[in-house]
């Protein structure tokens, strides 16, 4: 599968806003976007005026890249949201929410989605007792994930409390880290989602 090899701080740079790519990483004065809030490239500081499309493109391009999704994969999501019923970009958001690779993040297991992503790959994270190692799995309502018990000495599990209390969890899930168990005790909704995102401006990019 293809994949972004290069600086994941040109990521947040090019979309002008912060991705939190990179971890803890991205709390300190070493990230790349607080030392340069602008695009990447000789031309970076230079005054644009950005036509409609352009702005939706952004939009599009910084929810992808947040979740860390192909092109493919992120329209495939559009699809399912779009033929569900409901507002089309609330659908969608709540889809990329309910991905494990997602729910891990949100319940501190990992400092970022795409080491959320790996853990899950790597079969350090069960379903209802199951291991499941498909990050795009989308949990349900009652759902419990919790970390497989010869994972829980690894040192990134250890430091999972601090991550929590650092970044807080959202109202839809319960976990107990002294468990290192998360539950899903609802469906997340709009409301839930805190990071700035206009979904709107994604309907109206993929329904030209």
């Amino acid at each position: 599968m293809a994949r972004y090899t290069e600086s994941k701080c040109r990521i947040c740079r090019r979309e002008a806003t912060k991705l939190f790519l990179k971890g803890d990483r991205c709390y300190t004065d070493k990230c790349a976007f607080e030392r340069r809030a602008y695009p990447p490239g000789e031309h970076g500081r230079a005054r644009k005026k950005f036509s409609d499309y352009a702005i939706q493109l952004r939009e599009k391009q910084k929810v992808r890249r947040m979740y860390g999704l192909l092109e493919g994969q992120f329209r495939k999501y559009f699809n399912i949201a779009d033929s569900r019923k409901g507002a089309t970009g609330e659908n969608l958001l709540i889809l990329l929410e309910r991905r494990l690779d997602n729910v891990v993040y949100r319940l501190g297991f990992s400092n970022s989605r795409i080491q959320a992503r790996q853990l899950v790959r790597h079969g350090h994270i069960k379903v209802n007792a199951k291991r499941v190692n498909i990050p795009s799995f989308i949990v349900k309502e009652g759902d419990t994930v919790t970390v497989a018990e010869k994972s829980k000495k690894i040192p990134l599990f250890q430091d999972a409390q601090e991550v929590l209390a650092r970044r807080g969890a959202p109202g839809w899930v319960e976990v107990d880290g002294n468990e290192f168990k998360g539950t899903i005790k609802a469906l997340p909704v709009r409301e839930d989602i805190t990071f700035p995102i206009n979904e709107q401006l994604i309907v109206e990019l993929y329904s030209k």
